[in-house]
């Protein structure tokens, strides 16, 4: 089932605003990954973690949260805080292959020293690469009266 989002008028986020919300995500998302950490180590006789199998987890579980949240709301808590939603190019919700595009697409914009993040400055419709490749888009929400 495919949520519609009425927001065809909203302007696109601005960088500084997607970097705090993702600032925020990033504390979520450590306290997700302690969690893992701690019941692999539960497993290990409290002994510590490391190997493909550990880091698969974390990876896939990294996915999973933004991905879910992404498919149902089209936010996460940083995004909420920040009045953020990443929506379809035509207003819908992420499926899980647009979310999965994103999610790697994000990625390879950090990892190239954040240029894909910082395209958004030159780009005329402030779209980041992984906005472009996954055919979504991070829009700013009006506030609430």
């Amino acid at each position: 089932m495919s949520r519609r989002f009425n927001s065809h008028n909203l302007p696109n986020a601005s960088l500084v605003k997607r970097l705090m919300a993702m600032m925020y995500d990033t504390l979520l998302v450590v306290a997700v990954w302690m969690l893992v950490g701690y019941v692999f180590i539960a497993f290990n006789d409290g002994e510590a973690v490391s190997g493909p199998l550990f880091n698969s987890s974390i990876f896939l579980v990294t996915f999973l949260f933004f991905a879910l949240f992404w498919t149902r709301s089209g936010q996460t808590l940083g995004m909420i805080a920040w009045r953020l939603r990443v929506e379809t190019d035509d207003g819908q919700a992420l499926d899980a292959k647009q979310s999965l595009l994103r999610f790697m697409g994000a990625l390879f914009s950090a990892l190239v020293l954040g240029l894909g993040y910082w395209w958004i400055l030159v780009d005329a419709n402030n779209l980041s690469w992984h906005d472009r490749w996954s055919n979504s888009r991070i829009v700013q929400l009006p506030k609430q009266p």
